[in-house]
């Protein structure tokens, strides 16, 4: 991907329409490759967002802590501190941001560690800026809570789901939930009379156009939820695994 000065979408020659829901992004992109940082910047820009661009990772996390920024495109191997602690650091900090990471390492467990150090979506390097755009326009559809996924939930073992603040409550303390964790809860809950697949996530809240990708993105995301919401994580009784099939939420 090169920096593009076309003010259209940066492959069709067509606006864009960027910018979800009508308002403009603020996206933090993280990039050590000067060219590429930009040429993403360009491509951000031109959708409608409003971008900065940090080249190493001490000074993206500075930029990050101050809470200013919907979404970080974060690539993991940067100086001075890489995108895996740059992101440990925020999300024990409390910081929800969403994250897409890039990385150019074909190693699955990689991709992995990303994903369990909370990023909500990652894109393997090199990529196009169409690719680039729907996957960031993706972070931005959140999962509509309605009835059937009430804004607080109460659940076994004292347990509290505020979906609306993205915490959970439990033993006295507040964790954090992610931006995409809490968009599958909600979706599981909606969904609670039948089987959750795997195909459904990532085409229902990932909003990823075909369901043809790894599916161990949806996996690590449920084993970190259950984490947070499940009273015995390793026995999970409300995130239930339907063997052959997906998953089910069962509360009752």
């Amino acid at each position: 991907m090169t920096p593009n000065t076309n003010p259209h979408h940066p492959e069709t020659g067509t606006p864009h329409a960027g910018a979800t829901n009508g308002r403009s992004q603020r996206i933090l992109v993280v990039e050590d490759e000067e060219a590429l940082a930009l040429g993403i910047r360009d491509a951000l820009e031109h959708a409608g967002h409003k971008v900065q661009v940090a080249l190493d990772g001490r000074k993206a996390l500075e930029l990050a802590r101050t809470g200013e920024f919907d979404l970080l495109v974060l690539d993991l191997m940067l100086p001075g501190m890489n995108g895996l602690d740059v992101l440990r650091e925020l999300r024990r900090a409390n910081h929800s941001v969403r994250a897409l990471v890039l990385t150019a390492l074909a190693d699955e467990d990689d991709v992995i560690r990303g994903l369990e150090a909370g990023a909500d979506d990652y894109m393997k390097k090199p990529f196009s800026p169409r690719e680039l755009l729907a996957r960031v326009d993706a972070q931005f559809r959140r999962v509509q809570m309605d009835t059937a996924a009430p804004a607080m939930l109460e659940l076994p073992a004292g347990i509290r789901v505020d979906l609306a603040r993205l915490e959970v409550h439990r033993d006295g303390q507040v964790t954090p939930l992610t931006p995409r964790e809490g968009d599958i809860l909600a979706y599981l809950i909606q969904n609670r009379d039948r089987v959750v697949t795997r195909d459904d996530l990532l085409l229902d809240v990932w909003h990823y156009q075909s369901a043809n990708v790894e599916t161990r993105t949806v996996d690590i995301h449920i084993v970190g939820l259950r984490r947070k919401v499940e009273p015995e994580p390793a026995n999970p009784q409300l995130i239930q695994t339907v063997r052959g099939r997906g998953y089910r939420w069962y509360d009752s």
